[in-house]
C-alpha cells in the first residue's frame, strides 16, 4: 500500500527541535528518528504488524517493538535491531539510531545486532526516492518505506495552497495481515 500525507506538523516539529535541540535535550534528531519513533508507537498497537512467522502459519506476536532499520554500507545494505524501540524517548532512540548506524558502516555490526527485529522501516527518502515497493526481510511479517518529502497542492476554502508530503510504503505479508 502507497500512502502520502500531510507532513506539515512533522517538518514544523523537525525545525523546532533542530533550532533548539540543545536546550530541548534533543541535538541531532533527524525526519527518520522522528518517523521510527512514530512507528514505534503505532507497531505497538497493532499486534498482526508487530510480529514475525517462524514457520507456515505460525504467527509469533510481540508486546514490544524491535526496530529493524535499513542501513546502507559500502558493504551492502543491514538491518541493524533497535529493541524495545517503542519504550525509548526520542533521544534514546535516535542514539541507539546512530550508535548501530555508525557500527554497521564500520563493519563492526555483530549477528546479536541484526537479528531480532518484529517490524522494519526503510528510508531511502534523502536519496530523494519518491516511491518504491520494499521488501519484508522474513520471518518479519511487515516492513514501512519511508519516502521524500514533495509538494504537494490542494484546495482551502477555494484557494490552491502548497503542503508537504511524506511518501509511506507498507509491505505486509497476507498470512498474517488481511488488508
Amino acid at each position: 500500500h502507497y500512502h502520502s500525507f500531510d507532513a506539515s506538523a512533522l517538518m514544523a516539529l523537525r525545525k523546532q527541535i533542530k533550532a533548539n535541540g540543545e536546550a530541548m535535550n534533543l541535538p541531532n534528531i533527524t525526519l527518520n528518528d522522528m518517523v521510527m519513533f512514530a512507528v514505534s508507537r503505532v507497531i505497538r498497537n497493532h499486534p498482526d504488524l508487530n510480529a514475525i512467522m517462524p514457520e507456515e502459519n505460525v504467527l509469533r506476536k510481540y508486546n514490544h517493538v524491535h526496530l529493524g532499520m535499513a542501513v546502507d554500507t559500502p558493504k551492502g545494505l543491514f538491518v541493524p535491531t533497535i529493541f524495545n524501540a517503542d519504550e525509548m524517548s526520542l533521544a534514546e532512540l535516535s542514539a541507539e539510531a546512530k550508535r548501530l548506524a555508525q557500527l554497521c558502516k564500520e563493519g563492526k555490526a555483530t549477528p546479536d545486532m541484526l537479528s531480532g527485529a518484529t517490524f522494519t522501516i526503510s528510508n531511502p527518502g534523502a536519496l530523494g526516492v519518491e516511491m518504491f515497493t520494499p521488501i519484508v526481510n522474513p520471518p518479519q511479517v511487515g516492513i514501512l518505506g519511508v519516502c521524500t518529502t514533495t509538494t504537494r497542492i490542494r484546495e482551502v476554502n477555494g484557494e490552491i495552497k502548497p503542503y508537504p508530503a511524506m511518501g509511506l510504503c507498507l509491505t505486509y505479508d497476507h498470512r498474517a495481515l488481511d488488508g
